[in-house]
């Protein structure tokens, strides 16, 4: 049975992948973009485009509108997407302004018209860091004191404020979703410019370390799961696999043709000029690929289980192998990548990526 899906950050990677999905499973959507946002690649979807900011709650109110359908707020669910991600070591005032206060006015706002179910994309930088590599599961009380870095304590304050909504009577569930990478990033995030950047020649040089990443599409399908499947109430890490650079790269390496391996910078070489990283990047107006913060994350504990979600939502995440080939023909395909030799290399390269993922 078709139901009514309201989307938050529409247009970025994850909303829009989201989006995709249900689609494809026949419901209806109404996604929330910025007034200053394109809506060409969601009209494309077949989507009704609002306009609004979740930091104005007036401006929220057409979303929940439902005079001109048959549908009842039984029928409707609300994912809350968007948000800014940040590896910038520094706060910003936008940064709180949009994850907690954004938060917050989505969560008022479906409690007032009493939705289905609220589902809120966090992120696993919410939950404190264990110590000795210990695998990192699920919690229930969010202190922005115990995390590190502006974007992550900016997600646990607005983590706890769902759970203190939830014991107001909010039908409501967290996830946390670890790096995120994939195909359809219009946006340029960080992972994704990376990858880019290595592809087109411009990133030569790279540093140890090791973090989890995730397939946007199995985040996607993971939070649509919890609509029919998540216990309300309930948190759920949407973690993918941890894996060394020196393995991204190489994966990166063999997927464009490339002979020659890119150089390793020493750690503490990488921490002296990560600020200059940061001005480079912005002075090309993109976001900066390493930052101080980011180097910390790499050397972090990234272990994360997802058994939680396995065993709810029947949750399974792809491939590695599988992400990136996807995510490589993706940016050749939207001519982001000047090599176009890559395309040949990722051709005879989809047999035995297959073949890996079915073993």
């Amino acid at each position: 049975m078709s139901k009514l899906f309201i989307i938050t950050g529409a247009n970025g990677h994850l909303g829009n992948t989201i989006i995709r999905i249900l689609k494809n499973q026949n419901h209806e959507v109404r996604a929330l973009i910025l007034p200053t946002d394109s809506k060409k690649m969601l009209e494309s979807l077949n989507v009704k485009v609002y306009y609004g900011d979740i930091r104005k709650p007036a401006t929220l109110e057409p979303l929940f509108d439902l005079s001109d359908t048959n549908y009842l707020m039984s029928d409707v669910n609300v994912i809350h997407a968007a948000g800014i991600v940040s590896i910038s070591a520094k706060k910003h005032p936008i940064l709180e302004a949009v994850n907690v206060l954004g938060t917050k006015n989505i969560c008022d706002i479906s409690l007032k018209y009493h939705v289905s179910r609220m589902i809120y994309v966090s992120s696993v930088h919410a939950i404190p860091e264990l110590q000795n590599s210990e695998t990192i599961k699920e919690i229930d009380f969010f202190d922005p004191n115990l995390v590190v870095g502006a974007y992550a304590k900016s997600k646990s304050m607005a983590s706890q404020y769902v759970i203190d909504m939830m014991k107001k009577g909010l039908n409501a569930i967290i996830v946390h979703p670890s790096g995120i990478i994939g195909p359809n990033d219009y946006g340029h995030g960080h992972m994704t410019m990376m990858i880019e950047d290595y592809l087109n020649g411009f990133l030569t040089s790279r540093i140890n370390g090791a973090y989890d990443f995730v397939d946007v599409r199995d985040v996607a399908s993971g939070i649509i799961q919890t609509v029919t499947s998540g216990k309300v109430g309930s948190c759920y890490i949407l973690s993918g696999h941890r894996i060394d650079l020196e393995v991204l790269f190489e994966q990166l390496r063999s997927l464009s043709g490339r002979k020659r391996k890119i150089h390793v910078l020493p750690m503490w070489f990488a921490k002296l000029t990560a600020p200059l990283a940061e001005i480079f990047y912005k002075l090309r107006k993109l976001p900066p690929i390493y930052t101080s913060y980011s180097l910390y994350t790499l050397e972090s504990n990234s272990f994360f289980s997802y058994e939680k979600a396995r065993v709810d939502l029947n949750y399974h995440p792809r491939s590695l192998d599988e992400t990136l080939y996807d995510t490589v023909k993706w940016l050749v395909n939207q001519n982001r990548v000047r090599r176009y030799r890559i395309l040949k290399f990722i051709n005879q390269l989809k047999p035995m990526i297959k073949n890996k993922g079915n073993q």
